[in-house]
């Protein structure tokens, strides 16, 4: 959503990639060009990366689920393996579950991608940004379109995950941190929900499933291992943990080439999901299918949802505690689920500025106003949820991280 700065490109690499706030901080010689990327890990951050047995400098995994609206931070511990570090209510996705299929559709993306330094924007109007890395192999090998999809501030979506500026700033730090201890690209992992037999009874006619059941495999593989899984793509479909036989690679359109995968992963994988194949047909008796389409135009987590209207402290099965304050700073111009694209003009005439992957057009004498709000595959439930600038333990939210909040 927000469009990087094509001169500052390459020095952004680098700095991000070195250890130092001075390298970055003196790119082009503007010093306080990027002092918001530079912000260090709170105290209280660096306390719960050292109880987990982490290190600050250690790799990072990103797991984001739209219909939950929650975003997780997972971190590399000492013997190697992956923990949950914190979750983070997601402040406004827009769109339908489902993946991006062309620009203008508001659709956030769904699936595997690879965040290297290059796609972290320290220059973002929407306070600090990193960009997914859409459209990815998978994704061209369908020919979808769409650029500068981000996970970034500024509580305002158009195809974009959307956190409190609070909240992007402690994710961005420890992205940053993660990178200057060695880490070369992290793993995002975007996910229509979490993959629970439950999930997917509810969502069994949805036409996106067969593309939600290839997604499972990777997620199912982090799932048994706690690893992050190699991942590739051929005839347009994403393999994990495979390990070429001969000399022929991946190709994204092509065949598969012969491949297997490690006996122990294999086996794990296949175990898991036999028992939630099971556990999907007997929940699919009962349960009732939920919508591919919900109108709804995306999804916040209900603790910020809570400011704007009344909802149930049951949400996505589990519990959600909406009271209190919501992790971080919501604009004025924020608005929930249910409000159209075009309709978001705030208050005195003042426009709702679109994402980058909306284009904005001037109505005659009058605000500015986001176009292109077609809506494209979906499925699912309204509820969603947005992200907060502070995080939320794997039950309980935690309060908000010192980091300022001024644009």
């Amino acid at each position: 959503m927000s469009r990087p700065l094509p001169l500052f490109s390459r020095l952004r690499l680098a700095a991000l990639a070195a250890t130092t706030a001075v390298v970055l901080a003196g790119c082009n010689g503007q010093g306080d060009l990027s002092r918001r990327s530079q912000q260090p890990l709170s105290p209280q951050m660096v306390t719960m990366i050292q109880e987990k047995g982490m290190t600050p400098s250690s790799p990072i995994l990103v797991r984001l689920f739209k219909q939950e609206s929650e975003l997780e931070v997972w971190k590399q511990k000492t013997d190697g393996t992956y923990a949950l570090l914190k979750t983070y209510p997601i402040c406004r996705w827009s769109g339908e579950l489902g993946p991006k299929v062309k620009i203008g559709d508001r659709q956030a993306p769904e699936g595997f991608y690879a965040i290297t330094p290059a796609l972290m924007n320290p220059n973002s109007s929407y306070y600090l940004a990193i960009n997914t890395g859409f459209p990815n192999a998978f994704d061209k090998s369908y020919g979808r379109t769409g650029e500068f999809l981000m996970i970034h501030g500024d509580c305002s979506s158009s195809g974009c995950y959307a956190m409190t500026d609070q909240q992007i700033a402690e994710i961005f730090a420890l992205a940053r941190e993660s990178f200057a201890g060695g880490q070369r690209a992290f793993q995002l992992q975007a996910m229509p929900f979490r993959m629970t037999p439950k999930n997917l009874a509810r969502h069994r006619t949805n036409p996106n499933m067969a593309f939600w059941r290839n997604l499972k495999e990777g997620y199912d593989s982090f799932e048994v291992t706690k690893q992050e899984p190699k991942v590739n793509v051929c005839d347009r479909h994403y393999v994990f943990n495979a390990q070429v036989e001969g000399g022929r690679g991946f190709d994204a359109s092509a065949a598969c080439p012969n491949y297997t995968v490690p006996a122990e992963i294999a086996g794990a994988v296949a175990a898991k999901r036999i028992a939630d194949d099971q556990q999907i047909a007997a929940l699919s008796k009962s349960l009732p299918v939920a919508p591919v389409k919900t109108g709804t135009d995306g999804g916040m987590h209900p603790v910020f949802l809570a400011k704007f209207r009344p909802v149930g402290a049951e949400a996505n099965d589990y519990t959600v505690d909406v009271n209190g304050t919501p992790p971080g700073t919501m604009p004025e111009t924020t608005r929930p689920p249910g409000i159209s694209p075009e309709s978001q003009v705030a208050e005195g005439g003042a426009a709702v500025r679109p994402g980058a992957d909306e284009t904005s057009v001037p109505t005659s004498g009058g605000p500015r106003v986001a176009s292109g709000a077609v809506q494209q595959t979906a499925s699912l439930n309204g509820q969603g949820v947005a992200s907060a600038p502070v995080l939320q333990g794997s039950t309980t939210i935690v309060t908000p991280g010192a980091f300022s909040s001024a644009r």
